[in-house]
């Protein structure tokens, strides 16, 4: 031990620690990115079907020319999701379901969304 003193065995610990800190800081910056893009598609998926479904029931009522769930897919298009449903009841003048699916950058499942619209009570 001749010529160390108490504290040299700890030396560059402290550029260790700090890359390790910068990691895990990474890490979680990297989730909350996908959380977010999750979230974005989530309601992009959502306006969609909301959107679509107020189109297709406009048209099972005679409001607009057309098929109902044509006109409901190309306004989902429009929104960026891709409809992968429609169906358009008898109760009260047609009331439409439609559900959309909103694609993920990354490989993981679309985000879903479901939307009922219909004539006015």
């Amino acid at each position: 031990m001749r010529g160390r003193t108490a504290g040299d065995g700890d030396r560059g610990a402290g550029t260790v620690l700090v890359l390790g800190l910068c990691a895990v800081a990474l890490v979680l910056l990297g989730v909350l990115m996908l959380v977010g893009q999750a979230a974005a598609a989530q309601a992009r998926a959502s306006t969609g079907a909301d959107l679509a479904a107020l189109t297709a029931a406009d048209t099972a009522r005679g409001l607009r020319s057309g098929d109902p769930c044509a006109a409901a897919a190309s306004i989902a298009a429009a929104n960026r999701v891709r409809m992968t449903g429609c169906r358009i009841g008898t109760e009260r003048g047609g009331t439409a379901e439609i559900v959309v699916s909103a694609p993920m950058p990354y490989p993981w499942p679309a985000a879903i969304a479901r939307a009922r619209a219909g004539a006015p009570p």
